[in-house]
């Protein structure tokens, strides 16, 4: 968080507003958000349609056959990620891995022609928010908890959600 933080209010020096320029250099910021996908896609599982037979890695599928790939389990895949299970935004500050559906081991929001449209708005979206959010307040546990103390238990349905709500305080950043 504080290194977040440092990067976000250095590059703004000041100003209260982010220009798109400002997320261009944000790369730390960058970096912690395709860990976050990651670690908790928004959806686990892609569904396809076989549109014709094919033959996969020795198992014949036949066309009209629906394909769940398992997005979650891609993002915690040892041979693709070192130590899968820990949150390590910086192991993306030197990568070429990006979530738009052309490196296969980061797909959460599909790949290629069923991947989801609205990615390039989802993700200025997030970019301003998230930005917006570590610039303008300061964050903290209630009850002097810890982060490594939150429990990131997920609850399995269509979407991917925690099973407890994580309870943050806010409090204004001073300038």
């Amino acid at each position: 968080m504080k290194k977040l933080q440092n990067e976000v209010r250095g590059i703004l020096n000041g100003k209260q507003d982010i220009a798109h320029n400002d997320l261009e250099n944000m790369h730390f910021l960058k970096a912690v958000i395709k860990e976050t996908l990651r670690c908790h896609p928004p959806v686990p599982f892609l569904a396809r349609i076989a549109s014709e037979d094919v033959e996969i890695m020795g198992y014949d599928v036949e066309a009209g056959t629906m394909i769940l790939t398992n997005s979650w389990a891609i993002g915690r895949d040892p041979a693709s990620w070192e130590e899968p299970e820990k949150f390590q935004p910086q192991r993306f500050l030197n990568s070429s891995i990006d979530f738009r559906g052309l490196d296969f081991q980061l797909i959460p929001f599909g790949a290629g022609r069923r991947g989801c449209p609205g990615i390039g708005f989802a993700m200025a979206t997030i970019e301003f928010a998230l930005a917006n959010l570590v610039q303008k307040f300061d964050w903290k546990l209630p009850n002097g908890e810890k982060g490594e103390d939150l429990d990131m238990t997920e609850y399995p349905g269509v979407t991917v959600r925690r099973k407890k709500p994580i309870l943050a305080v806010a409090t204004q950043h001073c300038f």
